[in-house]
């Protein structure tokens, strides 16, 4: 079952470009790896229906080929008893999969249920708009409030407001609204982002100064909780590669510190840093260290 080179977001992955092709790339978009082989009946049903959503999604997950029988270092890496075989990859971690061919209905509804919406052909988007004039943030604030009491009932802009209310220091508010959001919103990519600041300006409510947080890591470097209140000064400061680096450093000494909270501090850090060079390389050195 060969794959057609010029399908579109579909490649075949090999052992050597792996890291490159598949775990690096899935920094920027899902890479969904779909082990088969020649032989297997199943992947003859399944490879086709996966080529078809690749296409259709226009480029929201890209579709990574692996030929078990080729590639056979990469099929006990992952420990494949059975084909075909589907994993998804995002942010450089392996995050779901599932044995056997699923029809596309199923298939459908798992990459929904991992946020992959099907995107817009490049042809078809449309232009980007001419740069508006930066807003001063107290009048939208102002111009919000009026919004919101006029159509209380639209929850959208209460999300509005959350926001602009996080540019101007009104923290307590814009929790109010935030945990007061409807399921459907609480879920948006803004919000989540939003409660990710809230929650690092929490962390300092009670923290030492950094000048305490600095001798006490010095005193000791695997002082792992002196490091995060550290980290998260340095990143509600505006210093993001200090913050992420205390946050690295603390990966690299006790990844399974406090639950997991190594890794919990740079994905909270890279919904906050708006640098996305700088997110993209602490993501790919946060990637390198869990795949060790």
């Amino acid at each position: 079952m060969p794959t057609a080179p010029a399908r579109p977001h579909v490649f075949d992955a090999t052992t050597d470009r792996f890291e490159a092709d598949v775990i690096q790339r899935s920094l920027q978009v899902p890479v969904l790896v779909d082990f088969w082989a020649a032989w297997c009946g199943p992947c003859k049903t399944l490879g086709p229906i996966l080529e078809k959503l690749a296409a259709d999604y226009h480029g929201a997950f890209e579709l990574a080929k692996v030929d078990v029988d080729k590639e056979q270092q990469l099929a006990a890496a992952f420990q494949i008893r059975s084909i075909p075989t589907v994993m998804l990859v995002k942010d450089g971690q392996l995050v779901d999969g599932f044995p056997g061919a699923l029809p596309e209905a199923q298939l459908r509804e798992f990459l929904s249920h991992h946020g992959i919406a099907p995107g817009v052909p490049a042809d078809t988007a449309p232009a980007p708009e001419a740069a508006a004039a930066p807003l001063d943030p107290h009048a939208e604030v102002m111009r919000l409030r009026k919004a919101v009491e006029a159509a209380p009932e639209q929850a959208e802009l209460k999300l509005d407001l959350a926001l602009a209310l996080l540019a101007i220091g009104g923290a307590h508010e814009a929790r109010q609204l935030l945990d007061a959001l409807p399921a459907n919103l609480a879920t948006d990519e803004r919000a989540v982002k939003a409660h990710a600041r809230l929650d690092f300006a929490a962390l300092l409510q009670d923290a030492p100064p950094p000048e305490t947080l600095q001798a006490a890591i010095a005193a000791n470097p695997d002082d792992l909780r002196a490091r995060h209140l550290l980290g998260v000064q340095r990143i509600v400061a505006g210093d993001a590669e200090a913050g992420l680096e205390q946050f690295m450093e603390m990966l690299g000494r006790n990844r399974d510190f406090d639950d997991g909270l190594p890794k919990k501090a740079l994905i909270d850090a890279f919904r906050i840093v708006e640098d996305e060079d700088l997110v993209g390389r602490y993501r790919r050195r946060m990637s390198s260290l869990l795949l060790v």
